[in-house]
């Protein structure tokens, strides 16, 4: 995988920086790379979506600087593993396409950097919901509904039927590739549930979250879709109280009744799922993912929490995976198929990675940050168990937050440390802070001065401008970061459901299953290996000809 961006003298001592020659070397060997690169035009076998909930393009610096801060360095110079790809693009959270065209760069190539627009039909600022059906399935749609056009109406059952769109991820399973979900909230949550269900309503986890017209109307939970709409051969994330009845206690916290099954309908989708499918496994905590034998399951369904998994830095390392961990598990399990996978890995920020997101609506940067830096290193690891001659990786957020750092704070300072200068109120703030949101604070009058060390802790809430119950998605553009076969195809200022196209015409999904390249892509997929059961009988026919010419 490799670092092939990072500055050659970065280890030099300090005193380098002040050299002119520092800086001409490094910037010599960045436009020698860049002269080198080539699109890689081959399709791609393997798709890996990283999605960071909830991360814009200040989540990503402040999170670069809190990286190379853990690991001892004053952080500006860091680089994170996502930001090592060569191919960048933007992507529109508001705005509009003229006349609905899309254009793919092989057909016409009007920039080179790439922005995505991540706006909803009804909203200029978008949420979750909305988002996730717009890269996953290629379709912008209204906010809060999940795999359905702008023709569906938010909590309308009846508008569901007729209006589904399908996902790039069940789109390669029908095209015989594996599948598979990562995420660090419930699995029910909006962002992979845009990989599977088509519901009107983002907040129907179970039966028992929805109305009872919807119900009548026949539209089914997002938990029920989970099991019977795709089939998905890696689930791993949070969610356990909403595919169990009612009352039925939870494996981890048995005494705790807030943390049951919340099933009305009496339905046990877990054992569902396991009877539907031959050589499935489902797991709870981190011991049972662990004694999973990569090549013994064919399906494997994890849920380690009742909801949401933990923040990073709550986890329980000894009963909770991490995102790094699932990733690998499912990376193993899925690229045994000899037709190559699709796997969604979901960070939120507090988060693909699902819980970024999380982490800024409730004002805790740290929280939100080391998701980011966890969604990296998830990254990092998928580099090292795939190859980019036939995966296309891609990472990119959904949306960002109302969060910003600045101060002139000088070289080295803790991202989470304060501004050097007071404010014009005498009182010191720290260097990030956000727009709106839980951290607002008027005490005797004024704003409370920020200090250290209490401005370091982990659930700390950095201070807002607007007073809220929770901090705010933003509407700027979020990046897209590719490396891979058809990598260069994320260029330039697009919209965000253009992100599903451009995967899908790498990998042959339909609709561009059938375009130019596809059918040597195939089999070229198919040629790559053979079947164990297939190299055992050929071995049986050398045996036997050895014998009968013995």
């Amino acid at each position: 995988w490799g670092c092939p961006w990072r500055l050659p003298a970065l280890l030099s001592p300090p005193d380098a920086e002040k050299t002119p020659g520092y800086w001409n070397k490094g910037a010599r060997r960045r436009l020698e790379m860049a002269l080198a690169l080539q699109p890689a035009a081959q399709r791609a076998k393997n798709i890996i979506l990283f999605m960071g909930d909830g991360m814009g393009l200040s989540t990503m610096s402040a999170a670069r600087i809190y990286q190379g801060q853990l690991s001892g360095g004053s952080g500006e110079e860091s680089v994170l593993a996502m930001e090592t790809f060569p191919h960048t693009a933007l992507a529109k959270v508001s705005g509009a396409v003229p006349g609905g065209t899309l254009l793919l760069p092989l057909l016409e190539t009007p920039l080179q950097l790439s922005c995505f627009q991540t706006y909803t039909i009804d909203r200029q600022v978008p949420d979750s919901a909305g988002t996730g059906t717009a890269y996953l399935c290629g379709v912008k749609a209204n906010a809060k509904t999940l795999g359905l056009s702008g023709a569906a109406v938010y909590g309308k059952c009846r508008t569901t039927f007729g209006n589904e769109v399908d996902s790039v991820l069940h789109r390669a399973r029908l095209a015989g590739k594996s599948v598979g979900i990562v995420t660090t909230t419930r699995v029910q949550h909006a962002s992979p549930g845009a990989a599977y269900a088509h519901s009107a309503s983002r907040g129907w986890y179970a039966d028992a979250n929805m109305p009872k017209d919807a119900l009548q109307d026949g539209c089914k939970d997002i938990a029920y879709q989970l099991v019977h709409n795709t089939d998905i051969n890696v689930i791993l994330g949070g969610g356990r109280m909403y595919m169990t009845p009612k009352r039925t206690p939870d494996p981890e916290y048995p005494e705790d009744p807030d943390q049951n099954g919340t099933r009305e309908d009496g339905r046990d989708l877990i054992a569902e799922w396991l009877n539907a499918k031959q050589g499935a496994r489902y797991v709870w905590d981190k011991k049972g993912l662990d004694a999973v034998e990569d090549d013994s399951v064919s399906h494997l369904m994890g849920l380690f929490e009742p909801k949401d998994m933990r923040y990073e830095l709550n986890r329980n390392t000894s009963t909770d995976p991490s995102i790094v961990e699932m990733t690998e598990k499912a990376i193993r399990i899925l690229r045994r198929n000899p037709n190559g996978f699709f796997l969604f890995g979901d960070g939120h920020i507090p988060l693909a990675g699902g819980r970024i997101d999380h982490g800024h609506h409730s004002g805790r940067a740290k929280q939100a940050l080391m998701e980011a830096v966890m969604l990296d290193r998830a990254v990092a690891r998928a580099g090292e168990l795939t190859s980019p001659a036939d995966t296309l990786t891609v990472v990119t957020a959904d949306h960002s937050h109302v969060f910003t750092f600045g101060g002139s704070t000088p070289r080295g300072n803790s991202i989470f440390g304060l501004a050097p200068k007071k404010a014009k109120d005498k009182r010191a703030y720290t260097s990030i802070l956000y727009g709106n949101g839980p951290g607002y604070s008027i005490r005797d009058g004024a704003r409370p001065a920020a200090s250290l060390p209490a401005a370091e802790d982990k659930d700390y809430r950095q201070q807002a401008a607007v007073p809220l119950e929770t901090e705010t998605h933003s509407g700027e553009d979020v990046v897209v970061l590719a490396q891979g076969p058809m990598a260069h195809l994320f260029h330039g200022v697009q919209e965000q459901h253009y992100i599903a196209h451009a995967m899908a015409y790498a990998a042959c999904l339909e609709p561009y299953a059938t375009e130019p390249g596809c059918r040597a892509a195939r089999r070229a997929s198919h040629g790559t290996q053979c079947s164990p059961q297939l190299l055992l009988a050929l071995l049986a026919i050398c045996i036997a000809a050895l014998i009968v010419g013995g």
